[in-house]
């Protein structure tokens, strides 16, 4: 079964309203793991850039929380996917997120991605969760019914205050119990993985694409 987006939009467009600092992120933040991570998933073309898709834009980012009684976490930087390495300029700190109006504060030399309130309303969700991804996997996304990966609807916007109450009904229905795991429906090729580590949440996703390569055969792209 095939999955359509309902909405065409441009990749990489922030729609919440950002109120961004343009200084340095400090020395004393650790951004060796994150980085690893991110350049992994870089490798396996789940974050990156491709000229025939979305616009020519670069998709992806990866974030971690700060410490593990905050809500602020640190993200790759809008528009950083077509890099192979990411150094500390690439990443943004997020210092608060409001869902509800909308609104992000934030402190780099880039401007945060346009997932960044995604990122931030699962982080509110479960004080357990350290690492979210977002990624672009055809593969995944358009087998979301058969894989039975949970999912925000087709009609709800990527970075937007309805996608971040969507993340948190999957949580509230309890959807996300057992599965650290989604897909969006309404953003082209878009999933996203979550967890108390990289690795859980990377290996997560991984195994569901094999997953989905074996039972699902097809040379979506």
């Amino acid at each position: 079964m095939s999955i359509q987006t309902i909405m065409q939009e441009q990749e990489g467009v922030i729609k919440y309203q950002l109120h961004h600092q343009h200084h340095p992120l400090g020395a004393e933040i650790d951004l060796l793991e994150i980085n690893a991570w991110r350049s992994i998933l870089f490798q396996l073309k789940l974050i990156g850039q491709r000229t025939d898709k979305y616009g020519g834009l670069g998709f992806g980012n990866i974030s971690r929380r700060l410490v593990p009684s905050s809500n602020q976490f640190v993200i790759s930087g809008s528009q950083t996917g077509q890099l192979a390495e990411l150094n500390p300029e690439h990443y943004v700190l997020i210092q608060r997120a409001e869902p509800d109006t909308n609104s992000i504060y934030s402190r780099g030399l880039y401007p945060p991605s346009s997932e960044a309130l995604t990122h931030a309303s699962v982080y509110q969700q479960d004080a357990d969760i350290q690492a979210v991804i977002h990624v672009h996997s055809p593969e995944l996304w358009h087998n979301t019914l058969p894989l039975k990966i949970p999912y925000t609807h087709a009609n709800i916007a990527y970075g937007t205050t309805d996608m971040a109450q969507a993340v948190a009904n999957l949580f509230i229905s309890r959807q996300l119990n057992d599965v650290g795991l989604f897909s969006m429906l309404g953003h082209e090729d878009g999933i996203v993985a979550f967890g108390p580590t990289f690795a859980e949440a990377s290996t997560l996703l991984i195994k569901t694409l094999i997953k989905s390569r074996i039972e699902y055969p097809y040379p979506y792209r």
